[in-house]
């Protein structure tokens, strides 16, 4: 996600940079016969990979990334082969023609769970995927929207209060459920919100931007809703367990949450919406957006509903645009800016329902003309059109909510017996959770295509996940643990563990942070439990907090930005981002050091 114009962006060819790659491994794998090569290659390997990742993410050529992973696992792979196989067990079991010994082999290692886990981290990676697939049909129901709505007529519509019983709430479910997902809503209903309550862009574009410590950091409580998190407690186990998580990192959570909401209090002091003007579409958000999902198979709000219909528009968008960011409803807008009644109709259509497009035109017009009986009438029958519909969405809402039920309970048992694969609890709970939209095809279909379009951001991990325990089998991460204890030595445990927290800030802004994550973490091993657990609440800290700072840095803060320039201001930058994130980032960055050097303090007293 860079500041330039997309014209100005050049796409590598895919095709051309993976044939390249591939000929490149041949030529190792060639050269390799003759001449074995150093192990440290493979590591330069990894970190060129690594590295270019941010670099063809961020400059003007850019290059699919998941494309850029594999074909470099291609040539890892063939380095590591010849640094591996000569002194092999399974070459020296050929040799004496105990064939055997390649089915144990390819048994282990590739065609049972355990043995991709430790390749590829399977078990984390698919209930990645069970989550995605059980969050998005979750999503469907609306339960987000329904609950903020309810909050603010509980608040008498305080936006300021709205918004914090909206994050906590989000924060506590992005340490179950998958933070990536979380945000997703959560920035569509905080811009609802912030419309309504007709505040400027830079303080709309400022808490979507805030919305990714909420997901992020504030949702590191528990191991189960972040990848990064997964991946740690993948590497580390049996170390690092639920206990681990509520001790160390929860008070980090809750202490960065409360620093969120006092900066988020400063921008939205005093702002409120008048609940009895709200217009009747955002009364009834949540049923108007679980029809949209029944009957087109989309759900979206205003500000990216027009964008669909900017050609048609022409000289009227920019004006519609505006009154959309200053809070107006869609249809009185409409209205206002005098767009043909065919094209209203057309468009309050294909924004609720066909159905109800003429009566929501009537209503607006009541509304333009003051005409009070009109108004009465056409919003009564839409108010009635739409509780009948939001008894099938309360019908998914209970089923969604029973699905926990397995998703909680199986947690629990891979909390008690670690035998029990854990991707078994994501899947469970998205096999109820279905149940609840199964008979809706088009909703069906648009949860099923937003797990595979959220999920298939993963799947540049594996080829790494790969090249990287490839690197463990060299011996590398065994003498980078080797200098950690040198270091433990010499400067002392606090101030490692310190650096260990700022190194993985800093990584994880310019890197993705399930990649720190795994790549740090698995120099943790040889620790005593006490330091163990210091250096990974230090690193976990560090890429919950670097994720954040830019808009690269994890994948909740691809979302946001990506949002932010395609539906707020287009010409937002990642200098305006990591300005305007950085004083609360060094904020939060004060916290986490005082919380690492306090539990070394009690560590060393202990």
């Amino acid at each position: 996600m860079s500041s330039l114009p997309s014209s100005n962006i050049i796409h590598l060819s895919p095709s051309k940079f993976f044939i390249r790659m591939f000929v490149l491994a041949i030529l190792i794998w060639i050269l390799g016969n003759f001449y074995v090569p150093p192990r440290w290659l493979i590591a330069v390997e990894v970190f060129v990979t690594v590295i270019s990742l941010f670099f063809f993410g961020s400059i003007r050529y850019r290059l699919d990334k998941n494309i850029l992973t594999y074909g470099a696992a291609m040539v890892i792979f063939s380095t590591f082969w010849h640094v591996w196989w000569p002194d092999s067990f399974l070459r020296q079991s050929l040799a004496s023609n105990q064939y055997r010994y390649i089915l144990d082999f390819l048994k282990k290692n590739l065609f049972s769970l355990h043995g991709l886990d430790q390749l590829i981290h399977a078990d984390t990676m698919l209930f990645i995927l069970g989550l995605t697939l059980f969050v998005s049909v979750i999503a469907q129901t609306r339960l987000l929207e329904t609950a903020c709505f309810k909050v603010l007529k509980k608040t008498k519509g305080s936006v300021i209060y709205t918004v914090i019983i909206l994050s906590a709430i989000v924060s506590a479910a992005s340490g179950i459920l998958d933070g990536v997902s979380m945000i997703g809503l959560m920035i569509r209903i905080l811009v609802i919100l912030l419309f309504l309550a007709k505040v400027k862009d830079d303080t709309v574009i400022y808490v979507v931007m805030l919305a990714t410590v909420i997901t992020t950091v504030c949702g590191m409580w528990l191991a189960y809703g972040e990848p990064p998190n997964l991946i740690m407690k993948a590497n580390l186990h049996p170390y690092l367990d639920d206990a681990f998580f509520l001790s160390y990192c929860l008070p980090i959570a809750l202490g960065s949450f409360f620093l969120v909401m006092w900066n988020v209090s400063k921008k939205l002091r005093g702002r409120r919406i008048e609940i009895g003007q709200l217009d009747i579409l955002d009364v009834y958000t949540a049923d108007v957006r679980f029809l949209q999902s029944m009957r087109h198979g989309k759900v979206l709000i205003p500000i990216e509903f027009i964008d669909d219909y900017k050609d048609k528009l022409g000289s009227l968008f920019e004006q519609v645009n505006h009154r959309l960011h200053l809070g107006e409803p869609l249809g009185a807008t409409l209205i206002k800016e005098n767009v043909s009644k065919n094209l209203r109709i057309e468009m309050l259509g294909h924004y609720v329902s066909e159905d109800m497009a003429e009566t929501l035109d009537d209503h607006y017009q009541h509304v333009a003309n003051s005409h009070a009986e009109g108004i009465d009438q056409s919003a009564q029958t839409i108010k009635t059109i739409l509780e009948t519909l939001g008894k099938r969405r309360v019908q998914s809402q209970v089923v969604g909510a029973i699905s926990f039920v397995p998703f909680i309970g199986f947690l629990i048992w891979h909390a008690m017996n670690h035998h029990i694969p854990l991707f078994w609890a994501s899947f469970a709970g998205f096999a109820v959770a279905l149940l609840g939209i199964i008979t809706i095809p088009k909703m069906r279909k648009l949860a099923l295509k937003e797990a595979k379009h959220e999920y298939s951001e993963y799947l540049f991990l594996l080829p790494l996940f790969f090249s990287i325990t490839l690197l463990q089998k060299t011996g590398f991460f065994d003498q980078f643990a080797k200098l950690l204890q040198e270091g433990i030595h010499n400067i002392g445990i606090s101030h490692i563990s310190w650096l260990q927290f700022l190194g993985t800030t800093f990584l994880s802004a310019i890197l993705d942070n399930n990649v720190v994550a795994d790549f740090i973490s698995r120099a943790l091993h040889g620790l005593d439990l006490g330091i163990l657990h210091l250096f990974s609440m230090a690193q976990i800290a560090g890429y919950a907090v670097g994720g954040c700072w830019t808009h690269i840095g994890s994948a909740q803060s691809v979302v946001a930005y990506s949002f932010i320039r395609k539906e707020v201001n287009e010409h937002f930058t990642p200098f305006q981002w990591i300005k305007a994130m950085t004083p609360l980032i060094l904020e939060i960055f004060i916290l986490m050091t005082l919380i690492i050097y306090g539990r070394a303090l009690f560590l060393n007293g202990g």
